[in-house]
């Protein structure tokens, strides 16, 4: 049985020839369904093939290729190629532009899980990667962009997080986690590692132009 696992981003640009790129999954954030993936949850699938790129998980509509699928120390990190001579492809292109999609779920078969029974929590800690879609909802339907800042306008921890929030459309659990993932890497303080957090935001997110 397929199992769907969402995540909101934004794209603030993408180029002329169709790429993309975004995260397909972020390590060590509960999401809505009251699940989370573990680092390395992905491994063994993408040695053994490259996830498909779908419109709205359907397995008769692929709109593309990807081109790089790889976790790294935030998530399941993907970028991927529309086939723009392609129906569905140039209008999940002109969609993307306009901000009209703002998901990405992942479909997958779970091969090792742990739960929580205090917090309800369920662990996927190994899983068949089949593909990658781009959709319209994504799992936390309230995490909507309503303003782009720029991220020049990150002086503190506090900036950084409310940027996550309303440039990204991620939730305050989940702009918070990230912030602490992306710091612990740093090992470094407020203070001294703002910069480095900023430049690490750009690399290591979806939020940005690429």
């Amino acid at each position: 049985m397929r199992d769907y696992l969402d995540i909101p981003f934004k794209i603030k640009a993408v180029s002329e020839d169709g790429l993309f790129s975004g995260y397909g999954s972020v390590f060590g954030v509960v999401d809505s369904y009251q699940e989370v993936v573990a680092n390395g949850a992905f491994k063994e699938s993408l040695d053994a093939r490259t996830p498909s790129l779908l419109w709205q998980h359907r397995s008769g509509e692929p709109i593309g290729v990807y081109t790089t699928v790889k976790e790294d120390n935030i998530g399941l990190y993907v970028e991927g190629k529309l086939a723009l001579k392609t129906a569905r492809g140039a209008e999940a292109y002109e969609l993307l532009k306009m901000g009209a999609i703002s998901g990405l779920s992942i479909g997958f078969v779970t091969r090792e899980d742990s739960y929580d029974r205090v917090t309800g929590v369920r662990t996927l800690k190994k899983v068949d990667l089949w593909e990658v879609s781009l959709v319209t909802f994504p799992a936390n339907d309230a995490a909507r962009v309503a303003s782009v800042k720029s991220i020049e306008s990150i002086k503190s921890l506090a900036d950084a997080e409310a940027y996550l929030r309303e440039a990204g459309g991620l939730g305050k659990r989940e702009a918070v986690a990230m912030l602490a993932r992306i710091k612990s890497l740093q090992g470094r303080s407020e203070s001294d590692g703002l910069g480095e957090l900023k430049a690490l935001i750009q690399r290591n997110t979806s939020l940005l132009t690429f």
